[in-house]
Order: structure tokens, then sequence, then C-alpha cells
């Protein structure tokens, strides 16, 4: 079986972190977020995984090589030199793709516990073209909503209803037969505006309702709820993946070279990176820190992301979704509040309102 993942955008929602990487390899819990379905895709029978990339390919496919031999799982490239979409580039992969098999299609932006096996399943049984898995969201109003029958088969979609129809929307997570294919050209093309209504209305698209947690974590503040999420679940099903005894509270995932100093309160929702450096008296909560950055004693991060190799000074406190790029510098004692750091910049007085340091 075959995949393809839509790694296409240039990632603007979740900068400053893609000025440097591309956002399928920014680490989501302490491995490239990507990584993260193609294991899944791995443990269902999938044996090759295409990625429609156009923004850094050289940058992701030297991060990705690695895990495709410790997954043992082939890993190629359909490269667009326009943006297609999210349908054009299945028609870009044809070659690829069209073997006969039913194959995946995924958002890379997408983190749950990736059901593939049931959801192949499900599409094997009805016989339809085309499967989408959909997940409950409590402001149906705010979405795109996906309207079925009770055996899953797609009635309509109804975008940001005023009345309440449903509260299912679109996960972002398809299996298709290749047949699918015929329908779409190499030409930017909306997947979910222009090829599934066709599908539904001559009823072969139906949809399956996703179990468990599910975030698009393609934005700062997502990012950081999905962490909290696959912590938590995390905490049911692999507790001792976690850090746990004194100064650690809730579900905490800390690499094994990172070191921690003494005194300090880490968690709920913590992610720390390898060779972090976290010194004394350090309270953190629902944070990410990514791999090298170094926190000063007795300072206070609540709610954010510091990027890669980072240097934070003592006595500072960073709050509301405050986002640092790589390489930034954080001078003793001061206060970022909400603030947006570019790459390799020194931060030399507080930040007290959201805005963006360039």
């Amino acid at each position: 079986m075959k995949a393809l993942i839509l790694v296409g955008g240039f990632g603007t929602r979740l900068r400053p972190l893609t000025l440097s990487v591309p956002k399928p390899i920014v680490e989501f819990g302490n491995k490239p977020s990507i990584i993260h379905q193609i294991e899944a895709l791995v443990k269902v029978g999938v044996n090759e995984v295409v990625l429609a990339v156009n923004y850094q390919p050289d940058l992701m496919s030297a991060c990705i090589s690695q895990w495709e031999k410790k997954l043992g799982i082939k890993i190629s490239y359909s490269q667009e030199t326009e943006p297609l979409g999210t349908a054009g580039p299945l028609a870009l992969a044809r070659e690829l793709l069209n073997d006969g098999d039913p194959f995946f299609v995924l958002n890379a932006d997408i983190i749950c516990t990736f059901p593939f096996a049931d959801l192949l399943a499900f599409h094997k049984k009805h016989g339809g073209e085309g499967t989408i898995m959909v997940t409950k969201v409590e402001e149906p109003s705010k979405y795109g909503v996906v309207v079925a029958n009770e055996e899953g088969k797609i009635q309509q979609f109804v975008e940001k209803p005023k009345i309440y129809v449903g509260n299912k929307i679109n996960a972002g997570i398809y299996i298709f037969n290749p047949s699918v294919l015929n329908r779409i050209e190499p030409k930017p093309t909306s997947i979910e505006k222009e090829v599934f209504p066709k599908m539904a209305a001559e009823g072969q698209l139906y949809c399956m309702s996703l179990p468990g947690f599910w975030m698009d974590v393609g934005q700062p503040r997502d990012f950081l709820a999905g962490t909290a999420l696959y912590l938590n679940h995390i905490a049911q099903v692999a507790k001792s993946e976690l850090r746990t005894g004194e100064g650690f509270d809730g579900p905490v995932l800390v690499d094994s070279s990172a070191k921690i100093g003494k005194g300090c309160k880490i968690g709920p929702n913590v992610v720390i990176g390898p060779n972090c450096v976290i010194g004394d008296g350090v309270r953190l909560k629902d944070t990410v820190i990514l791999e090298g950055v170094r926190v000063g004693d007795h300072t206070w991060v609540h709610q954010s992301i510091l990027g890669w190799k980072s240097v934070i000074g003592r006595w500072v406190r960073i709050q509301n979704v405050s986002v640092l790029g790589q390489d930034v510098g954080v001078a003793d004692e001061l206060f970022i509040n909400g603030g947006q750091v570019l790459p390799h910049k020194s931060i030399a007085e507080s930040v007290p309102e959201p805005k963006i340091i360039m």
C-alpha cells in the first residue's frame, strides 16, 4: 500500500519556527511531526510514502532519510513547481499512486491516534470510491460540517452553518480507490471544495468518525494544545515514556540527553528536547522546548515555544503563546508576553505586548 502526505505549504502560520525548517520536520513530541504519521502508516502495512512538497525539499529529505532506513519504508518525493492546492498533488503523483490498491492521503498538519487499520476496513466494507475521517467539534458553526446518513454515506457539506446540521468536520485523513485520480487534473484544485462534493453527489464518498483526540497543529496556539492532547494520550497508553518524580507535575516528556537543574517545577504538558539545559529553580508549564535550548536559573516559561539553540537568561518570564525562532538570545530579567521573535535575534528589552520582533 501507498500513502500521499500533503506537505506543500510554506508553513506561514507556524512562523518563526518555519523560517528555519519546513513545518513537517518541526519536532512534535521530540520527533519530526510527519514521522508520527509515517510510523502509523508503517504499522498498517504501507510500504511507500509519497511526500508532495514545494518548500525546502532538500532540508526535508536530509532529515527524513534517516527515518526511511529506521522504519524500513520507501519515501518518494513529488515536487510541485507551483502550489497545486489539496487535490492537484494527487494528479501530479498519479504514476506513483495508480497501482490498483487503495491509498491513504493525509494533511501533514494533523496529529491524532491515526487509526488507519479501522479506516481501511471500513473503506473496503462500504465499497465506495473514497472515505474521509471526521472528528467532532464543539462549535460547528466555525467549520465546514460533514452531513452523512447512518451508514456513513456523505450527503452534503455545509460551510459554517448558521443552524445546526451536525458537529462533524473533515479531519484531513482520507483513503481512496485509484479511480479517484480520474477526477483530478494536475492544476491548482481543492479536494474539499471541488472533488468531494461531486463524489458525494454520486454516492461515492463515505465518512468514519475518528476516535480519540485530534488537532491541526499548524499554528502555535494549536501546536501547544495538540501537545497537551498528545502527552495526555501517552499518559494513558505508554506512561513509561514520560518523566515522573519530584519536580515533575503531570505529563512531561524529556529527552534523555537533557539536563534539569535543582528545585525545578516542570509540567503539566511540557516537552524538552535533546541537549537542552534547564537551570535551577526553573518553572515550565504548557511549553515546548526544542533541541539545544539553555534556560537560565529561576526563569518562568508558560504556554510558549522556545526554538532550537536559543539561550534564555536568568529570572526571565515568557508567556502568552510566545514563540522564539532558532538561536534567539534573551537577556536576564526580561518579560516576553506573546512575542514572536525571528531567528538569530538578541532581546535586550522586555516585550510587554504581543508583537513580532524582526
